[in-house]
């Protein structure tokens, strides 16, 4: 088995090792064997490393994440590691025993599901994802279409406090609540920019949420650059510029085995109808800086000149050159299961006012 990790800005870690199956013959996990740790790294004493190939020399292959980097940090206590860290050396490991994997694992997709109302929007992203978890479905991008407007709320948002129903009503906005965290999304045909990723949990294995919010987005950071925006990412979930906020990530983690990533971008949006629909309150505000809601949101228009259309196919274009992408449409099957969903949990008021 053989694993790399190359750190970013710092160096490249590898591990090799073969498996002992005797503990998996006796009802334990199988265990790692003839461990070679080895990279372009800097280490000092040069007996560290035999310390921290001792403390993979016989590692069960299901040790948990956590608990092999803190035997490392152990093992590496008083030694200089340049250029890498010790979950790093984890890292590697996780993805020698096929526990964690790089872009470049997976063969990408990127569905064109077409025009979808707001109900049918969430079921698509719950129905996908749990795909994609299943092994039904490869790792997939979706960018979504918007049939009729919307106000979306985060899976613990309390629906009284955020959304003024009779302004939505009188807007002819649907109220959905979706099922990852984070805060509201305000949608029209032609607003936004939202899309979704559904991968295989393996991709963000041993990182925080935190950290995989940033990296999950960086392609989109790079394609926003190419459009001349000087685009960056501001804890916990939003992407940014000088001019103001761009749009906000939300992300839910399946029990079965993937991640559920998608991030709504402003593209020309109208804020006044937002503020009326959307109870933004002064205690939500008060970290941003700024006196109200307008100035906080800079659509992509005013920042491009450029259609939605156009920057849409900017980011397709740096996802396709970074990690390539099979396009695919969405299939009866999966249609079938998604309005079923659409029609039962997400038409349901309990489900939408699970939070009062």
């Amino acid at each position: 088995m053989h694993g790399e990790r190359k750190v970013p800005g710092g160096k490249l870690v590898v591990v090799d090792a073969g498996l002992d199956n005797d503990g998996e013959v006796r009802g334990g996990p199988a265990r790692l064997r003839d461990v070679v740790l080895s990279g372009d790294f800097f280490l000092e004493p040069d007996d560290a490393l035999p310390r921290l190939t001792a403390v993979l020399e016989g590692a069960a292959v299901d040790v948990p994440f956590d608990t092999l980097t803190q035997d490392l940090e152990k093992a590496a206590d008083g030694a200089a590691l340049i250029g890498f860290a010790p979950r790093d050396v984890t890292l590697a490991v996780m993805r020698a025993v096929g526990r964690a994997s790089t872009w470049e694992d997976h063969t990408f997709e990127l569905l064109d599901a077409g025009y979808q109302g707001p109900r049918m929007q969430m079921a698509l992203d719950e129905v996908l994802a749990r795909q994609v978890a299943e092994g039904r479905r490869r790792p997939t991008l979706r960018f979504w279409d918007w049939a009729a407007g919307s106000v979306i709320i985060g899976s613990f948002q309390s629906l009284r406090n955020e959304v003024d129903r009779d302004a939505a009503d009188r807007h002819g906005l649907e109220v959905v609540r979706r099922i990852t965290g984070g805060g509201a999304m305000f949608v029209e045909p032609g607003n936004a920019i939202t899309y979704s990723l559904y991968v295989p949990d393996t991709l963000v294995a041993g990182q925080s949420f935190a950290a995989s919010y940033e990296f999950l987005d960086q392609w989109v950071l790079r394609a926003l650059r190419t459009l001349g925006i000087d685009a960056t990412y501001a804890p916990l979930n939003d992407i940014a510029s000088p001019q103001g906020k761009i749009g906000g990530a939300a992300q839910k983690r399946l029990a079965a085995g993937a991640v559920l990533h998608h991030v709504t971008m402003s593209y020309d949006i109208d804020a006044q109808k937002m503020l009326e629909v959307l109870r933004i309150g002064r205690e939500k505000m008060s970290d941003k800086g700024t006196k109200s809601a307008v100035k906080r949101v800079d659509p992509l228009r005013s920042q491009t000149g450029m259609a939605r259309e156009e920057i849409i196919d900017a980011l397709v274009a740096e996802f396709e050159r970074s990690y390539g992408l099979a396009r695919v449409t969405l299939d009866d099957a999966t249609r079938a299961e998604a309005q079923e969903l659409a029609d039962t949990k997400y038409a349901d008021p309990e489900w939408t006012a699970r939070v009062p």
